[in-house]
C-alpha cells in the first residue's frame, strides 16, 4: 500500500522547486510505488495541493492569474459529449435507439416534457425522462453558460483555481460548458446536486472531462444538502423555477458565496421563468425578505440588469432575455427527428425540426458580495435622466444612460420599427428604445450587444398606453454611443 503522506508529503516540498513528476516521487517514497499509483495520489489530493495535471503527466501549481479569454461564439455541442450520450442511448434502447418503439417513446417523452413545461406541471425524471431531457436542451445549456461567464471574464473575476458548487445540475450542459470554457490550467473543485435518474446521465458525462476537474455529485436536493464552506461560483441553471421556495435556497445558497465569489442564475427565455427569475433577484438584492422585513446582507447585482442610479431600484415587469447564435444541430437530435411518429408507432412523413432545440436564448442574473457591477457607472442628474422620472418627461427631448437588454423585439416584418428594451435600474414601468431612422449617429444602438451600456442624446420620450410602457424615440436628431466594456 502507497504510502499516500510520503507521496504528499514530497509533493510538497517539490511543488516550489520544479514540475512534480510520478517518477522521480517514487525514488523518494520508502516503499517505491509504481508512477501509476504516485500520479493517481497525486489527482486525488490536487486541490488540496493546488496542483494541475500537464499534458507531460508532471504536476505544477495552479496558476493565480484569472481566466482572461472569452469565448466569442458557441458552435456546437462537441463530439465527445455527443457521443457519450449516443452511447447511452445505445445502451439502453439499442443501436437503432431512434427508430421503432424506443424512438416513440422518446418523442413521446420530450413532447410530454415540453408540455409539462409550458403547463407549469412538476417533471417526475426517471431513466426515459432523464435521456429525452439529454437530447432536447443538452446543447442549448452547454452554450449558454459559457455566454454568462464572458461577464465575469470581462472584468477578471473568474479564478483559474475554482470552487463551484452546481445546485440542481440536471444532465450536466451547464457543467460541460463550464469545463470547456476554462483553460487546461485551471484546477476546479466541482460539486453538484441532483435528487433524480438524471445523474445517472450526467455522471457518465463528466466521465468525459478533464483530469484537472474534479467532481462530486450529491444525489439528494438542494433543500436537504448542507453545504459546507465558500465558493467562487455558485451556480443555478434552469432550476429555480422547479423549486418550491426558491427564494429561501437562494438566500440560503448566496451565505456560500465567497465574498469575491458571484451567483449565477440562468432561466429559460419565456416570459414565466425570466420574469420569475428577475424577482427573485430583486427579492434578494433588495433586502426584503420573505416575510416583508429588511435583510442587511444584500447581494449586488453585478450583471445584467445593472441599478446605474444609487439607491433606487426597478419594479418594471423585468422580461428580459439574451439571444446568442444557434448551435450546430447535434446528430443525436437530428436521428431522432428523422422521422414522425404516430401514437400508434408507425412511422410517417418526415419530421419538420420538432425535436431539434439548438437555439440559444436565456435569462440570467449574476449577483455578488463584493460591491462589483459589470458596468461600473453612477450618472450625473445633471446631465442624465432618470427612467424612475420618466413621466416628467414625456413630449420632451432627453440625454439618458441606460443598458441595452434586449435584441430586437419588433414584430418580424420589414413595416416595424426596430425595437429594444432598455434599462438604468430605477425604471416603474418598460422602457423601449424604438429606431425610428437610423443614422451613423445612432447605429450603436441596433449594433450594441445585451447588456452594452449606451448613452442616449436627444432622445424622445413619450408613452405608449397600449403597451403600458416609454417609448424612446430614436430618429436623425438622436445620436447614440456606445460605451466599452471593461477589457
Amino acid at each position: 500500500m502507497v504510502d499516500r503522506a510520503a507521496v504528499v508529503s514530497n509533493a510538497k516540498y517539490l511543488r516550489n522547486v520544479r514540475p512534480i513528476d510520478p517518477e522521480e516521487i517514487c525514488e523518494y517514497v520508502t516503499s517505491q510505488p509504481h508512477p501509476a499509483v504516485v500520479r493517481q495520489v497525486l489527482r486525488e489530493e490536487a486541490v488540496a495541493l493546488g496542483l494541475v495535471e500537464r499534458e507531460d503527466g508532471t504536476f505544477v501549481p495552479v496558476s493565480d492569474r484569472q481566466v482572461d479569454t472569452p469565448v466569442d461564439v458557441v458552435e456546437e455541442l462537441p463530439d465527445t459529449y455527443a457521443d457519450a450520450l449516443d452511447d447511452l442511448l445505445m445502451e439502453r434502447y439499442g443501436y437503432e435507439w431512434a427508430t421503432g418503439d424506443s424512438g416513440d417513446q422518446l418523442r413521446r417523452t420530450i413532447r410530454r416534457l415540453k408540455d409539462d413545461y409550458y403547463q407549469r406541471r412538476e417533471v417526475e425524471y426517471d431513466a426515459d425522462v432523464a435521456l429525452g431531457y439529454a437530447i432536447y436542451h443538452l446543447p442549448d445549456f452547454y452554450a449558454a453558460v459559457q455566454y454568462v461567464l464572458n461577464d465575469l471574464v470581462s472584468k477578471r473575476l473568474l479564478p483559474r483555481n475554482l470552487r463551484v458548487f452546481d445546485v440542481g445540475a440536471g444532465v450536466g450542459g451547464p457543467a460541460l460548458g463550464l469545463h470547456d470554457y476554462l483553460p487546461d490550467d485551471a484546477l476546479v473543485d466541482y460539486h453538484a446536486v441532483e435528487p433524480s435518474a438524471a445523474t445517472e446521465v450526467f455522471e457518465a458525462l463528466l466521465d468525459e472531462t478533464g483530469t484537472n476537474f474534479h467532481t462530486t455529485v450529491h444525489g439528494t436536493t438542494a433543500e436537504a444538502f448542507a453545504p459546507e464552506g465558500e465558493y467562487d461560483i455558485v451556480l443555478f441553471a434552469n432550476v429555480l423555477n422547479e423549486l418550491e421556495d426558491p427564494e429561501a435556497v437562494l438566500r440560503r445558497y448566496l451565505d456560500h458565496v465567497a465574498a469575491d465569489g458571484s451567483l449565477l442564475a440562468l432561466a429559460p427565455a419565456d416570459r414565466n421563468t425570466s420574469i420569475g427569475l428577475r424577482g427573485l433577484e430583486r427579492a434578494v438584492a433588495d433586502g426584503v425578505s420573505a416575510d416583508g422585513g429588511a435583510q442587511d446582507d444584500r447581494p449586488t447585482v453585478y450583471s445584467p440588469t445593472v441599478r446605474l442610479w444609487p439607491d433606487e431600484t426597478p419594479t418594471d415587469r423585468g422580461w428580459s432575455f439574451d439571444v446568442r447564435p444557434d448551435v450546430a444541430v447535434p446528430e443525436f437530435q437530428r436521428r431522432l427527428d428523422a422521422t414522425r411518429s404516430d401514437d400508434a408507432g408507425e412511422d410517417s412523413e418526415p419530421a419538420d425540426g420538432e425535436f431539434v432545440n439548438v437555439d440559444v436564448q436565456f435569462s440570467y442574473s449574476v449577483l455578488r458580495h463584493d460591491d462589483e457591477r459589470l458596468l461600473d457607472v453612477t450618472p450625473s442628474p445633471n446631465i442624465y435622466a432618470k427612467m424612475a422620472d420618466m413621466d416628467a418627461h414625456v413630449s420632451n427631448r432627453i440625454d439618458l444612460l441606460a443598458a441595452k437588454l434586449s435584441h430586437d423585439l419588433s414584430p418580424d416584418d420589414r413595416s416595424s420599427n426596430p425595437l429594444f428594451k432598455i434599462s438604468d435600474g430605477s425604471e416603474d414601468d418598460d422602457n423601449y428604445a424604438v429606431l425610428v431612422r437610423e443614422t451613423a449617429g445612432n447605429a450603436d444602438l441596433p449594433t450594441a450587444d445585451y447588456g452594452d451600456l449606451l448613452a442616449f442624446d436627444g432622445v424622445l420620450a413619450l408613452w405608449n398606453d397600449d403597451e403600458d410602457a416609454y417609448n424612446l424615440v430614436v430618429d436623425e436628431e438622436t445620436v447614440v454611443d456606445r460605451i466599452p466594456k471593461p477589457v
